[in-house]
């Protein structure tokens, strides 16, 4: 049932809507599996995934630059704590496909969506110690030269046209540690035809201009090295998903949760049998904002997302009864309509609805069906403030 309230919750309404005998026959039966089918099929529709991963269970550790970045941008809940600190919507993490001894990358982005804008695409390498730093040869050379070029012709990389400079920068010879190099114009190329993604190599030169013993100046590969410190492409897009009110920070929530009284959770057993006089009480309480708690592990998603756990979505509950007072928050609409309904003037006009007037973005951390670890922004999923509208 609580899946059931949770999509209802998602849609603010006051007064259910007249159903025909037609749709009552096609709706499926309450508590049916096929309800719970449905009931996660649009849950997933509001999440923007057309499938879960398939996987039940990820044994992967996710990089620690993505939950860095998620307990940046987001609270414990989940909740954004400003909505410009994040690029776009979307960011994505990809690891080396290939596994080579050679600085060859390959990243697999076929599970970028066409739609999806590209903003930024940065190449994430781990600096190794050099394995010599005694030789006396590197003693006077403290910087080398990292060149990253797409690669266009694999049988020609030496040729003008096997290869094409993305990035170049000056590194330390003998500090460690992971360097970004920006590659985003690849990527654009690549999310536009597939067929151009022949990787990316990486260089390194003196000062001088002079090839770079391999010895000297290390990054670490994907077949050699922990997974912590593994070559990794980390793309930030926007799929054009906006809700439909302004986004707020979580500091809002705070001030908000402060403002407005919560409900006290009934223990699960008395739920049932308090169901009909919390209904009846409803009428008499004023509209206020009720906690509405969305567990991922009840769902089943627990496999697969990495944080949160789940959240509080919240709900409007309560009624809008004439005199409106400012703690309503009511519009200018909705307190001539309370006065019209508290007069009679007019038949069938009812008293205005109970529902959210300020909504707050969540960000989730979970792992893709190819095992890429995502990190999303979604506007519009909690209900910061009630109000009567």
């Amino acid at each position: 049932m609580w899946i059931i309230l949770l999509v209802l919750a998602l849609v603010p309404s006051c007064t259910p809507r007249p159903t025909s005998s037609t749709e009552d026959e096609s709706a499926p039966e309450e508590g049916s599996e096929e309800m719970r089918s449905e009931a996660l099929k649009r849950l997933l529709e509001v999440f923007g995934i057309e499938d879960p991963p398939h996987s039940p269970q990820h044994t992967k550790q996710p990089p620690q630059y993505m939950v860095d970045l998620f307990n940046t941008v987001a609270d414990a809940d989940g909740v954004t704590k400003d909505p410009h600190l994040l690029e776009g919507n979307t960011v994505r993490s990809f690891f080396d496909k290939i596994h080579s001894d050679q600085m060859h990358f390959l990243f697999n982005l076929s599970t970028v969506a066409k739609n999806e804008k590209v903003l930024t695409a940065e190449l994430h390498l781990f600096k190794l110690r050099s394995r010599h730093p005694e030789l006396a040869h590197f003693r006077k050379h403290h910087f080398c030269q990292v060149n990253v070029y797409q690669v266009l012709d694999k049988k020609n990389l030496d040729s003008p046209h096997g290869k094409k400079l993305l990035s170049s920068r000056l590194i330390p010879m003998q500090a460690s540690g992971w360097e970004v190099f920006s590659i985003t114009q690849a990527v654009r190329s690549w999310t536009d035809d597939d067929k151009n993604n022949l990787g990316l190599l990486v260089t390194m030169k003196t000062l001088g201009g002079v090839q770079v013993d391999p010895s000297a100046v290390r990054f670490a590969s994907g077949r050699d090295h922990h997974q912590s410190k593994q070559p990794m492409l980390v793309l930030f897009t926007d799929d054009g998903r906006r809700g439909t009110v302004p986004i707020h920070s979580v500091q809002d929530a705070h001030v908000e949760s402060a403002a407005l009284p919560n409900e006290p959770s009934a223990p699960a057993n008395n739920r049932s049998r308090n169901a009909r006089s919390l209904d009846e009480e409803d009428g008499r309480l004023p509209c206020q904002r009720h906690p509405l708690y969305v567990d991922f592990e009840e769902i089943g998603w627990s496999g697969w997302i990495i944080s949160p756990r789940g959240y509080n979505a919240y709900h409007c509950k309560g009624s809008c009864l004439f005199p409106l007072g400012q703690n309503m928050r009511p519009t200018n609409h909705a307190t001539v309509q309370s006065i019209i309904n508290a007069l009679k003037l007019t038949r069938g006009v009812h008293s205005p609805c109970c529902v959210p007037d300020k909504l707050f973005s969540i960000n989730l951390l979970y792992f893709d069906d190819d095992e890429n670890v995502v990190l999303k922004q979604y506007d519009d999923m909690v209900a910061g403030s009630c109000g009567c509208h």
